[in-house]
């Protein structure tokens, strides 16, 4: 490493934010850069330490030492171009990931570890803008086809992987622009949606064909796709919303959060009007959920001026610092305070939701909950426990329904003859993401369940070389060993 007395030297140092008050005027994007001295300062956190356990906590096996230290020597073409090799979409995961890379960061075991995602985006950001990010399409072409259904970051990982190889690769998505998750779950506060436009550009320059509004399973039958290619990797993420089965589930105002969060978007991207979208103005919130897509609907809902704005979860509130369960370098559960949350909203933890109420036009006026404790025995699964005598009422008009999702929907699966698994995934093998029908693959949250950003991207890319592979018998496209280190 450059600076091997680095981590010694500096602390950590991370953007700084617009004030709230400011930014929930607007949905653009509120961090403020650090100056380039900064940055430098940053990367040579980075220790030389002996094995780099950021390899393994980043699911894409991102070279990041290299990179820091490319950083902290102003070499910010070699830090893109490192960044490159083992991912896709880097302005992606430099914004959206929750960066395990970090909590498994060596220098995090006694002190706070170096800004992984932040230089990690500001590589790219620097790479974008010295125009070093081109189009590189293949020299030759092998005159196979590829099919990909889903233009999530696993879809695009796979088509960019794929056409790399020299396959002519079709992404079709159903809905009316290509992104998935990236363009329609995703506030724009958190990532600008210029910023997967910039990235298309670069794509169909390499060659890849992208048809929106083309639903397979629905408007496009799945026969025709296993006549017309060679190969379909199926990307459709798990999108099937959990419910929450309680009397008064079918008000009026009770909202899947994904609804709400896609119509904004699309309110936003001046597709719709604000009031044909599912507002919180002047309404009180409260959403059930405490992820990260419960954090989003509270940045969305204080954005539209809500009353006010309460936050459910179920579970307890987790510890500040790293449980001691849960030991470096191992992701820990602890409690986690986003930007959306200092904008405003109250907290509760241990709270379950009872009963949804209310009015005589079958409108949502409030909600009913209790306390609850977690009874853990061992060698049996936590039991939640209803506290007496904590019955409440809350007074809402709009319930966000943050609970995640239970799996992929079963249309691809009926029409392919495609095995699912217990919990209604794709089954696809961990060996080589093929499913019980040859030629057809599955990659990302539709094969391993609702997950992370980072991992789309690797499994795309994981499953990018095997279709190559059962295309051509063998495939030059990277992949990562058993042990997690990327074979580039």
């Amino acid at each position: 490493m450059g600076k091997l007395t680095g981590f010694l030297e500096y602390k950590r140092e991370n953007e700084s934010y617009v004030k709230p008050q400011e930014r929930v005027t607007n949905y653009k994007e509120f961090t403020i850069p650090l100056e380039e001295k900064k940055l430098k300062n940053q990367g040579a956190r980075c220790m030389d330490c002996g094995i780099p356990f950021c390899h393994s906590g980043c699911p894409l096996g991102n070279l990041i030492p290299d990179f820091n230290d490319k950083v902290y020597k102003g070499k910010w073409k070699e830090a893109a171009e490192i960044l490159h090799k083992t991912n896709n979409f880097p302005e992606f995961t430099g914004r959206l990931c929750p960066a395990p890379c970090e909590e498994a960061c060596v220098l995090g075991i006694n002190e706070d570890p170096v800004t992984i995602e932040n230089i990690e985006k500001n590589i790219v950001e620097q790479a974008f803008a010295e125009g070093w990010v081109t189009a590189q399409p293949p020299k030759t072409r092998t005159g196979k086809t590829v099919a990909v259904v889903g233009s999530g970051p696993a879809g695009l990982a796979a088509a960019q992987q794929l056409n790399r190889a020299g396959h002519s690769v079709t992404v079709f998505e159903r809905d009316e622009k290509i992104g998935g998750l990236l363009r329609y779950g995703i506030p724009d506060f958190k990532m600008e949606k210029h910023i997967i436009d910039r990235r298309l550009k670069v794509l169909e320059e390499e060659g890849i064909s992208f048809k929106t509004n083309a639903h397979v399973g629905g408007n496009i039958d799945a026969n025709r796709l296993k006549d017309e290619f060679d190969s379909i990797v199926l990307c459709g993420g798990a999108t099937v919303r959990r419910q929450i089965p309680i009397p008064g589930a079918d008000l009026k105002g009770v909202v899947q959060a994904m609804d709400f969060l896609k119509q904004n978007n699309e309110y936003v991207d001046g597709l719709k009007d604000f009031e044909d979208i599912i507002s919180a103005k002047d309404k009180n919130v409260i959403v059930i959920g405490g992820g990260d897509t419960g954090s989003d609907c509270i940045g969305t809902s204080n954005r539209h001026g809500a009353k006010s704005v309460t936050n459910f979860e179920i579970l307890s509130k987790p510890t500040e610092g790293r449980p001691a369960h849960q030991p470096w370098p191992y992701w820990p559960m602890k409690l986690k305070t986003t930007s959306s949350h200092r904008e405003g909203v109250e907290r509760f933890f241990s709270i379950s939701t009872k009963e949804f109420l209310g009015n005589k036009n079958g409108h949502l006026k409030g909600l009913k909950t209790v306390e609850v404790e977690w009874i853990f025995k061992p060698g049996e699964r936590p039991q939640l426990k209803e506290i007496e005598g904590t019955e409440r009422e809350w007074k809402c008009e709009l319930a966000l329904l943050a609970l995640g999702f239970t799996g992929s929907e079963k249309t691809l699966a009926d029409q392919f003859g495609l095995n699912m698994d217990f919990r209604t995934n794709i089954e696809a093998s961990t060996k080589d993401y093929a499913t019980n029908v040859p030629g057809i693959f599955a990659a990302g949250d539709m094969r391993r369940g609702q997950s992370l950003i980072v991992w789309a991207i690797s499994e795309g890319r994981q499953a990018a070389h095997h279709v190559d592979a059962y295309l051509m018998g063998e495939s030059n496209l990277p992949l990562k060993d058993d042990n997690d280190l990327p074979r580039i």
